[in-house]
């Protein structure tokens, strides 16, 4: 019986490619790199002989003992639709094929943000027919080794019915080089929100850095499946030894009530991630409950409830009566409560929570956490009681190192493409001193992995955001660290762009709206350094500095017809300068010859200055008259909030 299930294994394997199979890149309406060598490649049966036609291009190859099969092309100036067809056993025939520029977009949330919910939505529509922009989707999936195929993925040609689930950026970039070369432009989008740079790099990557081969070597092999199961157990003893009881739905239905004796549940804060207080790690349900009090000449009036954001759904009840859901994690709640449903004295608001990724909980603004009857406004800021009833099994692409490299990059290797685009970096502020050495080994990692040489690799520097709370140059910031990180990532590693959106964020969203500039200004990169188009990509960045007296001079590279700033009055926002005792004091700026003249009247011997150094850095001012923002930097090397951080498994 034994050698039978053998026999039985042995003919699977033989049969498993029995047909002709392509990539799921491979499709109709695909876009193929124009000027490149075409990598085709699949699986067949074994030694299966293979014909290729494309163009006016014939290519004969057999498959290995493994079914595996790859051809080259030779290269093809842009054009089509031209047909792909593929004969062995089969025959695939893919129709609509262009051939083009291709660029690869990749990152974390800001790169997944689609065009329906980027600003002027409803006005973009009306220009958004274009069949020669088209836009592959590689569907969020993770693997604990390499992947030959991807999980699921197809090509969409762009019109007003597609575009809305474009990447933003990637778009608005597609649509610009479009417009300028007026030849098709691919969009392969590989990206997944919330996720650090470490799980989109390569093991052997990690293998070969001095900083990172320690780390790798203690990595386990995994499987995903037990990892669930072991994740599901940790996170489940940790939360019923918080909440001193089981996690189970059992009795929910009466959490909602007023009467319900919470007395026993323990507390969070809001508004705050659940992740960052006692719920690490946590996707699931969770109950919310606030008691308030209501006075008498408020009592049976309708009242208006505000709870911030919350991360991903909730469903919102004030004693008991339903007032309102919402599903989307970055949405403010705001809800009507009717006649007759406040009363006077003891009321509870409870919400109950479905996260389904990611951060989860109350979170946003503590001012828009409120609650308005007639004669007041109380504040829900402060502690809340909370109970778990459901935890959703999910390992976090974060768990390990390589997760995502291996089910969404790996399988799109070798296609050929022009360059990437890449938004991340959210996910490692906290250790933003190791990001100068954890992105450039990504960059060189994927370089490498490819063999396409040193390609285009153009990325977006964290816009502004006050994560932290008003953190600056005293205090200290994280985001102005990564940022940094950024620009020496800039400096080092060659053939790379960033563009610079400090002016573009968003002071109380992670995820501005404004990607058109976004995608506007890494075209322009695109465009001078791989399209010889002259034109200005970049906006000033630091070059040299020179003390005299109580002021310090700056020169800046990158300066186009020359600087300016948008203040009416010329003043320059967002310097700082310090002395050698290390403190800094906010500093007068201003333009003179292309030079920024910066001092404070209190500071006689100043030593440096920072610019833009601030989680929001969206006060800064300072501009090339072609539009394009500094780059924030600072010109001391003392120690940062984040130079002992490291990644380490979890």
């Amino acid at each position: 019986m034994k050698l039978f299930f053998s026999f039985l294994l042995f003919v699977s394997t033989l049969c498993s490619y029995a047909n002709v199979e392509l990539p799921l890149l491979f499709s109709d309406g695909m876009v193929l790199q124009r000027n490149k060598p075409i990598s085709v490649w699949g699986w067949a049966s074994a030694n299966e002989k293979i014909v290729i036609h494309f163009n006016n291009q014939i290519v004969k190859t057999k498959a290995n003992k493994s079914g595996k099969w790859k051809v080259n092309l030779k290269p093809e100036t842009a054009g089509g639709p031209y047909i792909l067809s593929v004969k062995g056993k089969n025959t695939i025939v893919l129709n609509n094929v262009l051939v083009g520029e291709v660029w690869i977009c990749s990152g974390q949330s800001n790169m997944e943000f689609p065009v329906k919910r980027a600003m002027n939505f409803k006005e973009e529509l009306k220009d958004a027919n274009y069949p020669m922009i088209r836009h592959f989707l590689v569907e969020k999936d993770m693997a604990s080794k390499p992947q030959l195929k991807l999980k699921s993925g197809n090509w969409k040609i762009c019109d007003k019915t597609t575009v809305g689930d474009f990447t933003a950026v990637g778009y608005y970039f597609a649509k610009k080089i479009h417009k300028q070369l007026k030849i098709p432009v691919g969009i392969i989008h590989s990206s997944w929100g919330g996720t650090n740079v470490e799980t989109w790099t390569s093991r052997e990557a990690f293998e070969g850095s001095d900083e990172f081969k320690d780390m790798i070597a203690k990595m386990p092999n995994i499987d995903i499946d037990l990892l669930l199961e072991e994740q599901m157990q940790l996170i489940t003893n940790k939360v019923e030894e918080i909440q001193g009881s089981k996690v189970s739905f059992e009795n929910e239905s009466s959490y909602k009530n007023v009467d319900y004796r919470d007395a026993n549940w323990p507390e969070m804060h809001a508004p705050e991630y659940w992740e960052s207080q006692q719920l690490t790690n946590l996707d699931g349900t969770v109950w919310m409950r606030k008691t308030i009090t209501i006075s008498k000449e408020d009592a049976n009036k309708e009242g208006y409830l505000e709870l911030a954001k919350i991360d991903d759904q909730d469903s919102t009840y004030v004693n008991g009566t339903f007032v309102g859901t919402t599903r989307r994690y970055d949405e403010k709640r705001a809800y009507n409560i009717p006649e007759n449903v406040l009363k006077e004295g003891k009321n509870v608001i409870a919400i109950r929570i479905f996260d389904y990724a990611g951060g989860g909980g109350i979170w946003g603004d503590a001012s828009d956490l409120k609650l308005s009857t007639q004669n007041d406004v109380i504040s829900l800021v402060g502690q809340w009681k909370f109970k778990v009833v459901d935890i959703r099994s999910q390992v976090s692409p974060n768990s390990y190192p390589s997760l995502l490299y291996n089910a969404m990059i790996y399988p799109l290797i070798p296609y050929a493409f022009e360059g990437v685009l890449w938004y991340q970096g959210e996910a490692n502020v906290n250790r933003a001193e190791q990001y100068k050495k954890a992105f450039p080994l990504m960059i060189e990692d994927w370089r490498t992995k490819w063999s396409q040489g040193d390609f285009p690799f153009y990325f977006v520097q964290l816009s502004s955001y006050d994560e932290f709370g008003g953190d600056n140059s005293n205090k200290g910031s994280k985001w102005a660290e990564l940022r940094e990180a950024q620009s020496y990532t800039l400096q080092t590693v060659s053939n790379t762009g960033m563009c610079v959106t400090t002016d573009i964020g968003n002071a109380k969203d992670i995820h501005p709206i404004n990607k058109q500039d976004v995608g506007k200004r890494l075209a322009a990169i695109a465009l001078n350094n791989v399209y010889d188009k002259d034109v200005v990509f970049s906006g000033p960045t630091f070059k040299s500095m020179e003390v005299k007296e109580n002021e310090i001079i700056i020169t800046f590279d990158n300066i186009g017809s020359g600087l300016m700033t948008p203040d009416k009055y010329g003043y320059i926002k967002g310097f700082e300068i310090a002395e050698a005792d290390k403190v800094f004091h906010f500093a007068k700026a201003y333009i003179k010859d292309n030079k920024v003249i910066i001092y404070n009247e209190n500071v006689s011997n100043p030593v440096t200055i920072r610019y833009g150094w601030a989680d929001d850095a969206g006060d800064c001012n300072l501009f090339n008259k072609e539009q394009f923002p500094a780059s924030p930097f600072r010109t001391d090397t003392w120690e940062t909030l984040t130079k002992e951080a490291k990644y380490t498994l979890n």
